[in-house]
């Protein structure tokens, strides 16, 4: 899941306490024009649907739209694209759901966009899916206070990518790897890099090393605990390696493009990165390693890391006509044949957990195993209303921590202080 724009589309888990949902025994939310006579209507009406999503850069949905079709002729599904910036896709979805129309029937919405819509009463409950084989913490990105939302469609989560040619064995813990980093000043290049310019990246990256120390971000109950120790000793293992130069000084206006650049023209040693930048760093004309990188699981600050889930979901409007048509829809999309070609044509990681040990898959896409290990180890993405705050306290503090403008524990504190005023204001 790359991250585009400064709000986009990933980021980390850390939940406040989330306002409370209205509603029945459906489940359904309060607010926003939704009320629970929108979800009891039209659960068995079919007819055509419209499907709405961002740009369509690799095709698969246009594929996939043709094979609902053929085999759906009296239930087609139109799809209406948006644009590439996620911001855009969040505002365009956000005026026709308080609209309360029913133009868009199902659609693609971001992990952190479940909740705010949830919460409005705008999404139709869930609780019949069928979730065989789909991996758990895909699942639960779609459920918000106890009720299922929106349906797995795809997922995503952070490796560790390292030079084979330079590094024979991946390093098991951030010490390890800060202790390698004197190879990479024997050859001279960089160190480690990540997402660190000042967007949602750094939010991923953050809250990963966070979670990799120990820390915790909020409790069971959604009430932030980010100011700890272990939180502290998570953010200072990249506030100290920026500082001495591991991290190198370019990388704080790093997102997903300027790493993967700097590790494909074999400038970079180690790299956080999404799973997209394997098949570009082995098949782009310009790559100078091929062949010589691998992946393997993030590394945390005594042993293995933790990733944060990326990835879409499929949501179904309240306010849809054809709720019957539109819940089989995302049902098909998580069957096999829909999630294979997601992966082979599309490049995105399945929710089915078999296909990541699939032999024709794995042939093609190595990176398939250690990827799982990352989605099944992952943090779920935050389950807030009010997401864009809390995502701003992490990512303002960790940069001015990076800087040097604060200390780590100081940051803690005020990220701590920032999450509390965004769960009491409900902004």
């Amino acid at each position: 899941m790359r991250i585009k724009h400064s709000a986009s589309l990933l980021a980390l888990a850390l939940m406040v306490t989330p306002l409370a949902a209205c509603g029945g025994d459906d489940g359904g939310g309060g607010g926003g024009g939704g009320d629970n006579a929108a979800f009891k209507e039209n659960l068995d009406s079919k007819g055509p649907i419209t499907y709405v999503q961002g740009k369509d850069n690799t095709g698969v949905v246009a594929q996939l739209i043709a094979k609902w079709n053929s085999e759906h002729p009296d239930e087609k599904v139109t799809v209406k694209e948006q644009t590439v910036d996620a911001n855009q896709q969040h505002d365009d979805l956000v005026r026709n759901l308080q609209a309360g129309t029913a133009d868009y029937d199902v659609m693609s919405v971001d992990l952190i966009w479940t909740a705010e819509f949830a919460a409005k009463g705008w999404l139709q409950p869930l609780p019949d899916l069928k979730l065989d084989g789909v991996l758990q913490p895909v699942v639960d990105s779609g459920n918000y206070n106890g009720t299922q939302y929106a349906a797995p469609q795809t997922s995503d989560g952070g490796m560790l990518y390292y030079r084979t040619d330079l590094v024979k064995t991946p390093p098991k813990s951030w010490d390890e790897m800060m202790g390698m980093c004197d190879i990479a000043t024997k050859a001279k290049i960089d160190c480690y890099a990540g997402q660190f310019a000042k967007y949602e990246g750094l939010t991923v990256n953050a809250s990963e090393a966070i979670n990799g120390a120990g820390g915790q971000i909020v409790d069971a109950a959604g009430k932030p605990t980010v100011d700890s120790q272990e939180s502290i000793d998570g953010l200072d293992t990249l506030v100290q390696a920026y500082a001495d130069g591991n991290i190198p000084k370019a990388a704080i206006t790093y997102k997903e493009e300027e790493s993967r650049l700097s590790f494909q023209n074999g400038k970079l040693l180690f790299m956080r990165q999404w799973p997209y930048a394997y098949n570009l760093a082995q098949t782009e004309g310009s790559s100078k390693i091929k062949g010589k990188f691998a992946v393997a699981p993030l590394v945390g600050l005594d042993g293995p890391g933790t990733s944060s889930l990326g990835g879409h979901n499929n949501a179904v409007s309240a306010f849809s006509d054809h709720k019957a048509t539109a819940i089989a829809f995302v049902n098909w999309i998580m069957e096999e044949e829909q999630q294979r070609l997601y992966t082979e044509k599309g490049g995105n990681a399945p929710v089915l957990e078999s296909l990541y040990t699939d032999p024709q898959l794995v042939k093609k896409y190595a990176y398939l195993p250690t990827l799982l290990e990352s989605i099944k180890t992952a943090v779920p993405r935050p389950i807030t209303p009010f997401y864009p705050a809390v995502s701003k306290a992490i990512t303002d503090n960790a940069y001015a921590a990076m800087r040097g403008e604060k200390s780590a524990e100081d940051a803690i504190k005020d990220m701590q202080a920032a999450m509390e005023a965004a769960s009491s204001s409900g902004q």
